[in-house]
């Protein structure tokens, strides 16, 4: 009873010193406490003090934990901040590898869907969109009961997917698409993010759903690579990994080319966007693996971590 205590009051600490930091983060760092940091105190809260399984549940998920408090802080220092956000050489680049040639003018892909659009496709790609973080989030649901290896595995290399996508937006701040065309090549600081082309679907369902999301949108000057095209392509790998029935396979992969086609169509990335997530994602997958293969000091971490777990 006594060691149970000295447990309790000593997590009960590093818990209260934890979250009481990142409250006073979201303060003074971000300038306000929204409701959504609210929400995610409660959770760890709950989760760690609920029982021993959500204990387990909330501990497993810290990886998806960081990548959101990573991604939301990245307001306090916008990457345009850092270096030249880059308009005219993506749309030139694009123009150049995958243009469109129609009615004696050359279009890039998103201008070419923005004029030729039909309302399954519109619906298609909202469906896609809407799913990019649920499905990660539901197959890493799976995974911890099914495998909780390759869940530590599938969450952490989530992560450091999104690290290595967060980095090079520092480094090549991109303009999306429907930047240049609400904008042009002129650089405007501080401007909201747009639906763009998902604005179709909230008009085919009869509510902002994507107006609302990207109306929180912290980068909206960082299109390239598209992570977008990175996480589908990760749940995909690993569910082949951990073997999965062969409908939840091809499921994955429809999803993933939807993903691509959606980003694209929705006048959200250009396709040099998507190929760069890809990319980007297959180099992640093939060093985390020969780092996690072998008896290297993260390969150590991930089975200490497991027994917590």
């Amino acid at each position: 009873m006594n060691n149970f205590k000295r447990f309790t009051n000593k997590n009960l600490i590093i818990n209260s010193l934890i979250t009481s930091a990142y409250l006073l983060w979201c303060y003074y760092g971000m300038g306000t406490v929204k409701n959504e940091h609210i929400l995610l105190t409660f959770i760890w809260w709950t989760g760690y003090y609920g029982n021993s399984a959500t204990r387990r549940f909330v501990k497993a998920f810290v990886f998806f934990i960081l990548f959101w408090i990573i991604y939301d802080s990245m307001r306090v220092l916008p990457n345009y901040q850092v270096n030249t956000v880059h308009i005219k050489q993506p749309y030139e680049l694009e123009k150049w590898l995958f243009g469109i040639k129609e009615a004696g003018k050359i279009l890039t892909p998103n201008e070419y869907f923005a004029v030729h659009h039909q309302k399954t496709s519109d619906f298609l790609a909202g469906f896609f969109y809407i799913n990019w973080i649920p499905i990660p989030l539901g197959f890493g649901v799976y995974l911890f009961f099914k495998n909780k290896s390759l869940f530590l595995q599938f969450s952490l290399a989530f992560l450091l997917v999104n690290i290595a996508g967060f980095i090079i937006y520092y480094l090549y701040p991109a303009a999306p698409p429907w930047y240049v065309a609400r904008y042009g090549f002129d650089l405007h600081l501080g401007v909201p993010g747009s639906r763009a082309g998902l604005s179709r679907f909230d008009e085919l369902i009869n509510y902002p759903l994507f107006q609302n999301i990207y109306n929180k949108n912290a980068n909206v000057l960082a299109a390239m690579p598209s992570l977008h095209a990175t996480y589908p392509l990760i749940v995909t790998y690993y569910s082949f990994k951990a073997q999965t029935s062969r409908f939840w396979t091809v499921f994955f992969a429809f999803f993933t080319l939807g993903i691509w086609f959606a980003a694209v169509y929705t006048n959200h990335h250009y396709l040099i966007d998507v190929l760069a997530g890809i990319i980007l994602a297959i180099f992640i997958l093939f060093v985390f693996d020969k780092m996690t293969t072998y008896e290297t000091p993260l390969k150590r971490f991930l089975q200490h971590w497991q027994q917590y777990i």
